[in-house]
């Protein structure tokens, strides 16, 4: 089945930014979007915007650290809509900072969601994909996944991460299976608000007031991949504003 009417898609992160900007997109579409985040008004609003404007969604709160969290998301998409097409693995954070501020526990938290949530969702809907005979599988990775630079090199290694699991995971799906890798550069969301780093976040915000994309590019791009005949598999979309260097 190709487009996107009638398709019942998870998506963590889902209460701000590409999260938000791809399951406004979808539901105008005509998906069932199954909204999981951290932050439950977010969230409850952003379900009822869907629901106002005639979209179907349910949401429930999840922490992709939590594996049992991510299986209860999926589990509530295929109670509640009876399959799941599509799972957007998008929860992330960047703390970025140089090695040598020993920021550690931030180096925990970027592993533990950008990797460790990525493999969550995996496992919770792996099972359910093979039972069906369908799926798809959307992980948000970045073009820090491409190439590092000075004070990204741990967020980088988790972006390396999403992308190599992601493309062995192409290479065991098989047939019936779909995995697309979206590799974003700079966008204009609130990533900013966890780098702990002062001079930083001063640089990093600087630059997305600039030149960064709006969310909705993102979930164009979503969109497309998902939007593909069910014999094919956009791999990997790597999208970035034209003024990123």
């Amino acid at each position: 089945m190709s487009g996107t009417e009638g398709k019942v898609v998870v998506i963590t992160g889902a209460s701000s930014g590409i999260g938000e900007a791809t399951a406004l997109l979808l539901a105008e579409r005509g998906a069932k979007v199954v909204l999981g985040a951290r932050g439950l008004d977010r969230l409850e609003a952003l379900a009822d915007r869907i629901a106002r404007a005639g979209g179907g969604t349910v949401y429930a709160r999840t922490d992709v650290k939590r594996r049992e969290d991510l299986s209860n998301l999926v589990r509530l998409a295929c109670e509640r809509y009876g399959k799941l097409d599509v799972l957007v693995n998008n929860a992330g954070i960047m703390p970025v900072s140089p090695l040598d501020d020993l920021r550690v526990e931030d180096w925990e938290e970027m592993i533990d969601i950008n990797i460790k949530g990525v493999l969550y969702g995996i496992a919770a809907a792996l099972p359910v994909f093979r039972k069906q005979g369908f799926g798809h599988f959307v992980n948000t990775a970045s073009t820090a996944g491409h190439k590092t630079v000075p004070s990204q090199s741990v967020y980088s290694g988790t972006k390396f991460a999403v992308r190599a699991i992601s493309e062995g995971l192409r290479q065991e799906a098989g047939d019936k299976l779909r995995v697309t890798i979206i590799s974003p550069g700079f966008v204009r969301t609130n990533f900013t608000e966890g780098v702990t780093n002062p001079e930083l976040r001063a640089q990093l915000a600087a630059s997305r007031d600039k030149f960064a994309m709006p969310p909705d590019a993102i979930a164009r791009a979503i969109a497309f991949a998902i939007e593909q005949p069910a014999d094919v598999d956009v791999n990997e979309i790597v999208i970035r504003p034209t003024a990123q260097g």
